[in-house]
């Protein structure tokens, strides 16, 4: 069962959310907070597997607050999805910037929303359909350090593969039902990508993607 914690200033957000969410019978609403203070006690308290997040709300905003749980080694392992009205690029790379494992938009339709909690929670991270092309090309030109050609040439034809679907936001049972192999191997090529690359997370490996033209090639 995964175990989810809703974060919303509005009581009718909290609402719905949770009533989608309980329709679904491997996952489990087990409190609701309406700032990131509260978040944070009852991330402490309840220990979820998964936090959705809203980004705008009064005292501590749910950017701070993602950024507190992720960086927190007593609450090592909680995911955590931003849920916002606001698709801007901003938004975006303040929560992947934070350790966000997903962002998605309130107006997802009821069967992403839950298929985003099981994503985040199987550990692979989640970018809503929204997230366009055009915003993680952007989100490449962020990165600090690109990969030179060097770098990318120690990946095999295979890596290569993988990264390219990963740049268009394929969870892992996804690419290994697009490459006919098993999720586990798919889970080993990921790990293999950020030891090689290194990358900080999987955000990082698709804006390295883009950055080093790779993903230019992705259908």
């Amino acid at each position: 069962m995964i175990k989810v914690l809703i974060v919303d200033d509005q009581p009718l957000v909290r609402a719905g959310l949770r009533t989608l969410l309980d329709r679904a019978e491997d996952i489990a609403v087990v409190g609701e907070a309406g700032d990131g203070e509260q978040a944070l006690a009852l991330c402490r308290e309840l220990v979820p597997d998964v936090v959705l997040m809203d980004i705008r709300m009064p005292g501590l905003d749910g950017i701070e607050a993602a950024r507190i749980i992720v960086d927190d080694p007593a609450l090592a392992g909680r995911q955590v999805v931003m849920l916002t009205t606001f698709d801007t690029d901003e938004h975006v790379f303040d929560a992947i910037r934070a350790g966000a494992a997903g962002f998605l938009l309130k107006d997802t339709h009821p069967d992403d929303l839950r298929r985003a909690v099981r994503v985040v929670a199987s550990g692979d991270a989640l970018l809503s359909p929204a997230v366009t092309r055009r915003v993680m090309q952007a989100a490449a030109r962020s990165v600090t350090h690109p990969p030179d050609a060097e770098l990318l040439g120690r990946l095999t034809e295979r890596e290569r593969e993988v990264l390219r679907h990963i740049s268009r936001g394929l969870s892992n049972d996804e690419i290994a039902a697009a490459l006919h192999i098993t999720p586990a191997t798919t889970r080993t090529y990921v790990s293999r990508l950020l030891t090689k690359l290194d990358a900080r997370d999987r955000s990082q490996l698709v804006a390295l993607a883009y950055r080093s033209g790779l993903a230019q090639t992705s259908g």
